[in-house]
């Protein structure tokens, strides 16, 4: 009985060890994806990279930066309203997360673009313009960031230090002189890879030197740099402009154009479309500052008879009762206000709607290089006159919504538009006044600049804060102490998975709140 047990158990065990082996013989090859690639290339990665951005911008266009600068608002009594400046931690979530999630591909394109067998300085560019994008959108929303140590994870660095924004706008200029540089060679790269410029390496060189204007100017004011930027801008516009070639047209404007609405190969959805629900689109009315002074310039932007392909680009919708009536912001709780004018939503047919127009997805624009020039000219750091800018700039505004629908500044359409709406250039005026009700040089440039701004992620309220403009009236039912919040917080998530780092950016900066100013807001 003994020797029979052993048998049987011999016998199971050789079953055993038989199916093992048969389990386990060519197990990798059985169990590799023979789709998947255990490598990529930069062509690769450089749209998902740039839509997932863009993606993160607009929905904080719509619901952060569009309700603090009056351009909508919600009707809603509760706690934790933007619009009434109530600004709530767990909003700085969601672009840190992401935009760092999408710096990891965007410096990948770079790695893989500089190695022997794929080197390419297209590419190297490219990614360098879209981090210093990116770096820029993060630095300008919370101040000191992780930069130098950022996205180093695979190299087991997961409590990056935070650098000084200083240090990090020297950085920014510096990966911007580089990029222009690479770019200039105008190495090809994949068209297809590309959904800003499909493969225009010359445009994308325009829009290093464009953006590098824009950082320039923001922190123009700061005394122990201001010398150096001055020149340098002077030294792009005026001395040397064949180096650093920039936006001259709407040809030439950063934007992805939405053609679908999934997410197959090449096909770009609107955020727009995918993230919120036409009812809630048409549901957020628009702010009596952003409408008012459309309807009361005639702007041809609200026009609804402009002729076949040009009708209300802005696509507002009247009130019930008719008319362009917006609601006032920073009204007080149980005020009693009801949606009025709003943006037209899919739901609205046979309109034309913003939720599905395909211009939406603006990355920076002809038209604000314009009015960064035009301000650029107005304090006396460039040649003029300030006018030519100026007027380019609202020319250039008007034409991205409505193509070739004004010439040029001279065209007579034009011109009589800004005579009926009193917006002739007016050189007389003090450079600057901060007054409500007033105006001047500046107010005049950055209210132009505020609608040239339009969906452009948080630009507006980032400007908003540089400048003081333009001038927004303040409702009763702001909180805050009626003061427009600097900052968003830093996530929560950092304080416990990086509290040493944190802790040494907050006895640098200030405390993690709301008020505290950044270095290029510091007097």
């Amino acid at each position: 009985m003994k020797n029979y047990k052993l048998k049987i158990t011999y016998t199971f065990l050789a079953i055993i060890g038989l199916a093992v082996s048969s389990c386990t013989k060519d197990f990798t090859e059985v169990n590799t994806d023979p789709i998947g690639k255990s490598t990529t290339s930069a062509n690769q990665l450089l749209a998902p990279a740039l839509v997932g951005v863009l993606n993160t911008n607009m929905v904080r266009n719509w619901n952060f930066n569009n309700q603090l600068m009056q351009v909508t608002v919600e009707i809603n009594d509760s706690e934790g309203r933007v619009f009434r400046y109530d600004v709530r931690r767990t909003l700085a979530d969601y672009t840190w997360n992401n935009w760092y999630l999408y710096l990891t591909d965007l410096k990948d394109i770079y790695n893989i673009a500089s190695k022997p067998e794929s080197l390419n300085k297209s590419y190297q560019g490219i990614s360098l313009v879209a981090q210093t994008w990116v770096y820029q959108l993060l630095t300008d929303t919370y101040g000191d960031i992780p930069f130098s140590q950022a996205n180093m994870g695979k190299e087991g660095n997961v409590q990056p230090a935070f650098d000084r924004q200083k240090d990090i706008y020297t950085a920014m200029f510096a990966q911007l002189e580089q990029a222009n540089q690479l770019l200039k060679e105008g190495t090809p790269i994949v068209a297809t890879s590309d959904p800003v410029f499909q493969g225009d390496v010359s445009k994308w060189r325009r829009f290093c030197n464009s953006l590098y204007l824009r950082l320039l100017l923001r922190v123009s004011a700061k005394s122990e740099v201001s010398t150096s930027v001055i020149a340098k801008i002077k030294q792009i516009v005026d001395t040397n402009p064949a180096e650093y070639p920039i936006m001259q047209d709407n040809t030439h404007t950063a934007k992805i154009l939405w053609n679908g609405t999934n997410s197959s190969t090449a096909v770009y959805s609107s955020p727009f479309m995918v993230n919120i629900r036409a009812a809630d689109f048409r549901g957020i009315p628009i702010c009596d500052f952003f409408l008012s002074k459309l309807v009361s310039w005639g702007d041809p932007r609200m026009n609804g008879s402009l002729g076949t392909g040009n009708v209300n680009r802005f696509c507002i919708d009247q009130a019930p009762n008719g008319g362009f009536v917006g609601v006032p912001s920073g009204y007080a709780p149980g005020s009693g206000v009801t949606v009025l004018s709003h943006f037209n939503s899919d739901a609205d047919s046979n309109k034309p709607t913003l939720q599905t127009d395909r211009f939406t997805g603006i990355i920076m624009n002809t038209a604000e290089v314009d009015f960064i020039l035009a301000e650029a000219a107005a304090k006396g750091w460039i040649s003029g006159p300030t006018e030519k800018y100026y007027y380019k700039g609202m020319v250039d505004a008007i034409n991205y919504w409505l193509p070739n629908y004004i010439s040029t500044p001279t065209d007579s359409r034009f011109i009589d538009y800004i005579t009926a709406a009193d917006l002739e250039w007016d050189p007389t005026l003090p450079l600057e006044n901060t007054t409500l009700g007033n105006t001047s040089q500046l107010e005049m440039i950055h209210i132009q600049k505020y609608y040239a701004l339009f969906l452009v992620d948080m630009q507006q309220w980032f400007e908003f804060r540089r400048t003081g403009h333009p001038i927004l009236p303040k409702g009763p039912g702001l909180v805050n102490n009626q003061k427009m919040p600097a900052r968003l917080n830093y996530p929560l998530v950092t304080q416990s998975t990086n509290p040493t780092s944190y802790s040494n950016a907050i006895a640098i900066q200030g405390p993690d709140d709301i008020n505290t100013l950044m270095w290029w807001q510091k007097p």
